[in-house]
């Protein structure tokens, strides 16, 4: 649980400080859409992270779902934020990787349903 719970501080802590980086250092370098692009991947990231931080201390989800779930929000994170990250800090362009970020969203709506068909096994129970 606690390894779960440092990697949902860490997403966090990165996000707040590419949030900042983007608001500060990007905005006389990037254009108004690619600064727009940027945010979306960090407030992406910060909303995955909030939400692990609640999977891992909700007693109602199994250690393996927790773990599920973590590891599948954590690797669309990879994908979809740092996909976004590398095309605007680096020399990656996006017709490079195009096939990334994509991945990285449905890997994303994997993690919400394994958290969506966990509720509903427990309401057919109830």
């Amino acid at each position: 649980m606690f390894k779960n719970l440092s990697i949902a501080c860490f997403l966090g802590l990165i996000a707040i400080v590419l949030g900042a980086f983007g608001a500060h250092a990007l905005k006389e370098v990037l254009t108004a859409e690619q600064l727009s692009s940027f945010e979306t991947g960090v407030r992406y990231q910060m909303y995955h992270a909030i939400v692990l931080l609640f999977v891992n201390v909700y007693d109602g989800f199994t250690v393996s779902r927790k773990n599920a779930i973590t590891y599948v929000f954590l690797i669309g994170i990879l994908f979809f934020s740092g996909s976004i990250f590398a095309i605007h800090l680096t020399s990656v362009t996006a017709k490079s990787i195009w096939f990334i970020t994509p991945l990285g969203g449905l890997l994303l709506i994997v993690g919400w349903l394994l958290m969506l068909v966990s509720f509903l096994k427990k309401i057919a129970k109830k």
